[in-house]
């Protein structure tokens, strides 16, 4: 007996799954038969869709939201399309892409189609996160080139460091009670303390900035 299951996708544990299991629902897809994993879509070692995989019998029809559902990755994505419409010889039904409809009640002018518009948006959204990405770095390159300075801002060293510490090292208090009299993180304190170990201490100026 043909089944009929729906995947769904959601990136992180925060995301909610609500727009696609309406979506699943209103295409006639029992809950019970939903599958879902909560993680990236980078490749497809994911709990959910191994277990719909093996499930999947010839004749049956697999229901996702979008295309994007299935991952992100035009050749991993090409590659599950062909496992399950040619090896598993199920079906696949995109519900936000009408013509991504491989049902075996379809011609073969339409499986074909389908085939051919899989391989076209997958391709397009590889081309348009290359893209992004590309975008992105040169972004950032043209931004240092301006003299922006990317990461946590520069803190500057108190007037009082130098004072706190040798409290510190004569035992007054630990190096939490001194980072939390400078008013910065204990890590924060160890660096600077480390920094002038480094260094002749004539040379360590209180009121300069260094990175946290």
């Amino acid at each position: 007996m043909r089944q009929t299951y729906g995947y769904i996708r959601v990136s992180t544990r925060e995301q909610n799954e609500a727009r696609q299991l309406d979506a699943l629902y209103k295409a006639g897809v029992e809950e019970k038969k939903i599958y879902m994993d909560k993680q990236s879509g980078k490749d497809f070692d994911r709990k959910g869709y191994q277990r719909l995989l093996h499930r999947l019998r010839p004749g049956d029809t697999l229901f996702v939201k979008s295309i994007d559902r299935l991952g992100r990755n035009y050749n991993e994505i090409l590659e599950q399309w062909r496992l399950i419409t040619k090896e598993k010889n199920a079906a696949i039904v995109v519900l936000d892409m009408p013509l991504l409809d491989t049902r075996q009640d379809r011609d073969l002018t339409g499986t074909l189609i389908a085939d051919i518009v899989l391989q076209l948006l997958s391709y397009v959204a590889q081309t348009e996160r290359e893209f992004i990405r590309q975008r992105q770095r040169e972004g950032i390159a043209a931004a240092k080139a301006r003299g922006v300075r990317f990461g946590r801002e520069a803190i500057p060293v108190p007037e009082n460091f130098l004072e706190v510490r040798a409290r510190w090292t004569g035992g007054e208090f630990n190096s939490r009670q001194a980072a939390a009299l400078l008013g910065v993180s204990q890590n924060t304190f160890l660096k600077w303390e480390h920094m002038l170990r480094s260094q002749k201490e004539k040379q360590f100026r209180p009121n300069l900035c260094f990175y946290e």
